[in-house]
């Protein structure tokens, strides 16, 4: 029998494969936290490299788990309660 494509299945899939990594684990984490939180301010909290938490960002940017504002010459970044909770939903419905 063959499936037929899910939407559902791809949404989480997606959204699954932004926190597959333990960096984006702990930047959601660190976000959750706050209001807002300075890109700076988040390499300061882990053990990389600038460019390479900036990866993780763009990640969970595109993602949709994240939103980043520029404020001057930074981004400020934050938690997108919605998908944060889509995310949650759909792990429960599995």
């Amino acid at each position: 029998m063959k499936l037929k494509p899910d939407p559902i299945a791809e949404e989480l899939a997606d959204l699954a494969w932004a926190v597959a990594h333990p960096a984006r684990v702990q930047i959601v984490r660190l976000l959750i936290g706050r209001d807002a939180c300075m890109c700076g301010e988040i390499v300061d909290c882990l053990p990389l490299a600038q460019s390479t938490v900036s990866q993780h960002l763009k990640i969970l940017k595109e993602s949709g788990l994240i939103q980043g504002e520029v404020d001057g010459p930074k981004v400020c970044y934050c938690v997108n309660e919605q998908s944060l909770a889509r995310l949650k939903k759909l792990i429960g419905d599995l």
